[in-house]
């Protein structure tokens, strides 16, 4: 594969390419989710190509235009979709001051909001769901998402994801009658448009999509980051698992409204990563003691079964986690995942692919490890420091 990038990024990767599964986790964040491209950039120039792509929202999105097309497309995909989806600037934002980005920006989101993104979503004009009146369930919303179906059709390979070749693709949606956090994963049945859609679903901007008579909205709502379904996929292998988090749960006390609503979204969006780290840590433990006891039975106690409870409980793999997060602070915009501004979309497209590259040359997870680690996690510096890892 051609690259313009450093030999030494592709030699540090090339010997975990065929030795560990590759997994993807993509979190919802709306326009920031162009980070993610600039990250999936980064790997696809340095051959790590995924072999598993976890989303919610518009990282289900981004996932499904990854896993969903031949790895020669996917990055002029997610291009064709950002670029479709981004808002004309009126000004060279790369040639005006921080003032003028800023109102721009401002003009782009209130754009977005009272006409929509075209490829995307468009206001309901004339629905009665914005003054309390009953209508639909389908229709429960204050945009119509039937222009994100067709951007998704002309985008999206389905029968390429179906095929042997196709990536696994796993997308997170919410039951809106139980709450219950559903995955829809194309190892076990064919994803189609609506899981997607079904995952993006946000309330109430977006309507909810009902899949086999059952009505669904964005994964978000429960958990943001879809870790955990990496975490507890069975059974367990060695993997390296780039995390991307758009979102920061660390943050100054705000003082004006619109710091009040952006420390509340980071807050709710936020990944929850290190209490399901913490989890997969305590249950990785157990399964080694049950491994050390089972050891130590004489082997006329042993049986078939208990070998394969070994083999799927897999406590001998070692998951590396390479969390990169996006650091842009959007002028702490409470409506940052609404700015489509084109400027904006390239800027954090851009960040994405340094900070991925930046990852990718560090390469934290080349480093050995002891068999007993069930989790190595890597923490991406916001500035051109060394990575630091933590060991879980």
């Amino acid at each position: 594969m051609k690259s313009d990038t450093p030999e030494k990024l592709t030699t540090a990767a090339a010997p975990f390419r065929h030795k560990q599964r590759i997994a993807l986790v993509l979190q919802g964040g709306g326009a920031l989710g162009a980070y993610q491209a600039g990250v999936f950039q980064a790997m696809h120039e340095h051959d790590l190509a995924p072999d598993w792509v976890v989303g919610t929202s518009i990282g289900a999105i981004n996932a499904a235009l990854i896993a969903g097309n031949k790895p020669a497309d996917r990055v002029a995909r997610l291009r064709q979709f950002w670029d479709g989806i981004s808002h004309p600037d009126a000004i060279d934002m790369k040639a005006v001051l921080d003032p003028a980005r800023r109102a721009n920006t401002w003009l782009a989101t209130v754009d977005a909001v009272t006409r929509g993104v075209k490829g995307f979503f468009s206001p309901r004009a004339f629905s009665l769901f914005s003054m309390g009146v009953a209508v639909p369930p389908d229709e429960a919303s204050f945009y119509d998402t039937h222009e994100l179906a067709d951007t998704l059709r002309e985008l999206v390979d389905f029968d390429y994801l179906h095929s042997a070749e196709g990536v696994r693709l796993t997308v997170n949606a919410v039951k809106v009658t139980s709450g219950q956090l559903v995955s829809f994963d194309s190892d076990k049945q064919p994803i189609e448009v609506d899981h997607i859609m079904a995952s993006g679903a946000l309330p109430p901007g977006f309507p909810p999509v009902r899949i086999a008579g059952e009505l669904y909205w964005d994964g978000g709502l429960y958990s943001n980051t879809p870790l955990e379904t990496v975490l507890s996929d069975r059974p367990s292998v060695d993997t390296l698992c780039f995390m991307v988090d758009l979102w920061n749960p660390i943050g100054p006390e705000p003082t004006t409204f619109d710091e009040v609503q952006t420390r509340q979204k980071d807050v709710m969006f936020a990944s929850r990563s290190v209490r399901h780290i913490e989890a997969y840590r305590n249950m990785h433990r157990m399964q080694c003691l049950i491994r050390s006891l089972y050891d130590q039975l004489p082997e006329r106690s042993k049986g078939a079964e208990g070998r394969k409870m070994l083999q799927e409980i897999g406590c001998s793999t070692t998951m590396h986690i390479v969390r990169i997060p996006y650091g842009g602070q959007d002028w702490h915009m409470a409506a940052k995942d609404i700015n489509f501004s084109k400027g904006s979309i390239e800027w954090r497209w851009e960040q994405g692919y340094k900070d991925a590259s930046r990852a990718i040359e560090q390469a934290g997870w080349m480093s050995a490890v002891d068999d007993a680690i069930g989790v190595v996690v890597h923490e991406l510096q916001p500035t051109a420091i060394p990575t630091r890892a933590t060991f879980a």
